[in-house]
């Protein structure tokens, strides 16, 4: 059996623009908006795995690389390593990574007990050496998220400062962690 021209043209198309969808973007840059043009970060009350309800104003005066994160979220997982890495490089300098896992809303799952039974094993297992809180819809929609992984650098005041949606490029991230914790 033979295929028209027009028919393989449609399924190479399809093929081209539903890659991207499929599998998420990735090596996102990102560049910093200027000091002036920041927004503040949308402020959450959020529990950690100890059950302490943490805050992005527990923060204020360091980087924050917060990011919304799924334990069955692929790209997500490929994240994981870099941040681990920023974390340990430098959370002595001001800096610290915070992921917030919607595992609740990707994977439907009942509540926070189940998502936490999810959660905690996954994070030790990826040598996770950063804060885990587990997010809520409300927290996602304050902060514009319509796709996971979603990352935003926030600067010493509060503010957000770059926005990456897909699989981020560690150095791209890193060059810019750098450049906010020069910042005066």
């Amino acid at each position: 059996m033979r295929l028209s021209s027009s028919f393989a043209a449609c399924v190479f198309l399809s093929c081209v623009l539903l890659t991207p969808v499929l599998f998420g973007q990735r090596d996102v840059h990102a560049v910093l908006v200027t000091q002036a043009a920041r927004k503040p970060a949308p402020s959450f009350h959020l529990a950690g795995d100890t059950g302490k309800t943490m805050q992005i104003a527990d923060y204020k005066g360091k980087v924050v690389l917060l990011n919304f994160w799924a334990t069955a979220c692929g790209g997500c997982v490929l994240e994981i390593p870099s941040f681990v890495a920023l974390q340990q490089a430098y959370q002595d300098k001001g800096f610290t990574a915070i992921g917030i896992a919607m595992d609740i809303s990707y994977e439907q799952l009942k509540g926070a007990d189940e998502a936490w039974a999810k959660v905690k094993p996954f994070a030790a297992d990826h040598k996770m050496n950063y804060p885990i809180l587990m997010g809520n819809d409300a927290t996602f929609d304050a902060y514009g998220s319509d796709a996971y992984p979603a990352t935003y650098l926030i600067d010493k005041t509060g503010k957000i400062a770059a926005t990456y949606v897909g699989i981020v490029n560690k150095d791209n991230v890193e060059q810019n962690v750098k450049a906010l914790l020069s910042e005066r």
